[in-house]
């Protein structure tokens, strides 16, 4: 017997069940991720092709058959054109993966302005809207902190969404972390880089070993850039571990401008020598121009 059709009373009493589930199953996703999307949406790029035939999506040339291919291989649309039979190849692609570091020390938390983002938040929405570019490319991707293999598909992107979201460390400043880094993989390193530089020359080197390479990202506050500040002025670490008074604080401006700059210098050196990209970013600037140039920068390091 064929079970009875429904009535419009059963679906008035399933509409509300089945919109308390969706909005449950929405609730799940991380806000980060969507606004992660929303910006990597903004920028259209294709899978990466490798310009040689082999397995893949994306049509590459017509050639002619010859006595090794099978017939099953055949293009007979094209063939019917000619007195010989074409073969249809594709592209070669291959997925790749991503290894990606981001800071989640304390010195991450600051920001010179209420209505700026913190420089954690700016990291880890590069990071993320990063990694949905490369998923929709077809690539794997990973956190260097997870301690898993990186992967392809949304519910590696949750995964990855759920695990930024959480609360910063303890340490005030952060030191790249290259557990299990796949050999000949890539990866992308997000910090504000003010803690110790031979942390980030460790890594660098043992990325290199390993045939590594990838991309270093500084992001910073204008704040940072400036230092806006005169007259008697107390400078804390976010962490409160380190604190330091002065009287003329302008006195100490181009004290602190030489080094910062000094360091801007080692970061790009490491970064050449060890054949990554080196940008800097502050979080008064958009964040489409920072996700261009480490998609850009990471296609390079391919």
């Amino acid at each position: 017997m064929s079970p009875p059709l429904s009535t419009e009373s059963d679906f008035d009493q399933a509409g509300p069940q089945l919109r308390t589930r969706a909005e449950g199953l929405a609730s799940v996703l991380p806000p980060l991720l969507a606004e992660a999307e929303h910006l990597a949406s903004t920028v259209m790029f294709g899978a990466h092709g490798r310009r040689r035939s082999g397995v893949g999506d994306e049509f590459w040339q017509y050639r002619p058959m010859t006595e090794t291919d099978e017939v099953r291989m055949i293009d007979w649309r094209r063939s019917a054109r000619s007195d010989v039979h074409f073969v249809r190849e594709k592209e070669w692609q291959s997925a790749q993966s991503v290894v990606i570091w981001v800071d989640g020390s304390r010195s991450m938390a600051f920001s010179g302005d209420k209505n700026r983002p913190t420089k954690s938040d700016r990291a880890r929405l590069l990071a993320l809207a990063m990694s949905v570019l490369l998923v929709r490319a077809g690539e794997r991707v990973g956190l260097s902190n997870l301690g898993q293999l990186p992967r392809s598909g949304q519910v590696q992107l949750v995964r990855m969404a759920e695990a930024l979201t959480g609360d910063l460390g303890d340490d005030d400043y952060g030191m790249p972390q290259t557990p299990g880094l796949p050999q000949h993989a890539r990866a992308l390193f997000v910090s504000d880089f003010m803690g110790d530089m031979e942390g980030v020359e460790a890594a660098l080197a043992k990325a290199a070993d390993r045939g590594v390479r990838g991309a270093l990202l500084q992001v910073l506050d204008p704040v940072e850039e400036s230092f806006p500040f005169d007259g008697r002025t107390i400078f804390e670490s976010m962490g409160g571990t380190i604190s330091h008074e002065t009287l003329k604080a302008g006195e100490l401006r181009d004290r602190y401008l030489q080094r910062l700059a000094e360091r801007k210098d080692r970061l790009e050196h490491l970064s050449r020598v060890s054949g990554w990209l080196y940008q800097c970013h502050h979080t008064s600037d958009s964040a489409q121009a920072a996700l261009l140039w480490l998609y850009a920068a990471l296609e390079r390091s391919r």
